[in-house]
């Protein structure tokens, strides 16, 4: 019997604006290639992706367009319009792909670019036991955890207990097409993250969690540009 598909999803709607870039930061320069570039790439030539599918802000069509031709990547089938919010670029994916809904989608952070292929395996191997797979990797630093206005210490949790999230983040589409059903109708609903909608709605759904990489970050601030900067080999 065939195996499921896995469909990368890269999230590339963000602005970027707020954190301090001149322009979108998955379309900024990293030694060469744009971010998004090196974050498409890592799932294009990954032997067990079978479709790259691009969310990207609806002005920015026509770019992503012709950066996907001048790159000749062949694995990239869809680009679709992402939303105001992160969930959004989620739920565009989740639809495109509903008739799908045995099969695997693997949502990663366009400005995540140096992802390895070794996350990717970790994640699509634990697809193969689990619908909700996620990628961490532990706390160094001592934790506070505050009041609202976080300028009082009300405990110190164990470190050892935590994890920083990463992506990406692979789900059997028929579990996440749940759980946004179930966020959609909840007045209350906001989110970060996919396993976090997962987690908060499908409270039974068992999450793994696989090992990341300390390469992998989130460019966040220009800091975080030039730190990658600093790493990449070609």
């Amino acid at each position: 019997m065939k195996e499921r598909a896995n469909i990368a999803v890269i999230m590339a709607a963000g602005t970027g604006v707020r954190a301090g870039f001149e322009s979108p930061k998955q379309y900024m320069d990293l030694k060469g290639r744009m971010v998004l570039e090196r974050a498409v790439d890592a799932f294009e030539k990954h032997g067990e992706i079978d479709c790259v599918a691009i969310v990207v802000h609806p002005r920015e069509i026509p770019r992503v367009e012709k950066i996907v031709t001048r790159n000749d990547w062949k694995k990239v089938t869809h680009i679709l319009e992402g939303g105001e919010d992160r969930f959004h670029s989620s739920l565009a994916a989740v639809r495109a792909f509903c008739h799908m809904s045995e099969d695997n989608l693997i949502l990663h952070d366009a400005a995540r670019p140096l992802v390895t292929e070794r996350i990717i395996s970790r994640v699509i191997e634990s697809l193969r036991q689990y619908r909700a797979v996620g990628v961490g990797v532990p706390v160094s630093d001592t934790l506070f955890f505050t009041g609202p206005e976080h300028d009082q210490v009300i405990r110190v949790p164990d470190r050892n207990l935590f994890l920083r999230a990463q992506t990406p983040q692979g789900f059997r589409i028929s579990i996440l097409l749940k759980a946004y059903e179930k966020a959609l109708a909840d007045p209350s609903f906001s989110a970060t993250d996919d396993c976090g909608v997962v987690r908060r709605y499908l409270h039974r759904e068992k999450i793994r969690v696989v090992e990341g990489d300390d390469i992998n970050i989130k460019i966040t601030y220009p800091g975080d540009l030039e730190w990658l900067c600093r790493r990449v080999e070609n």
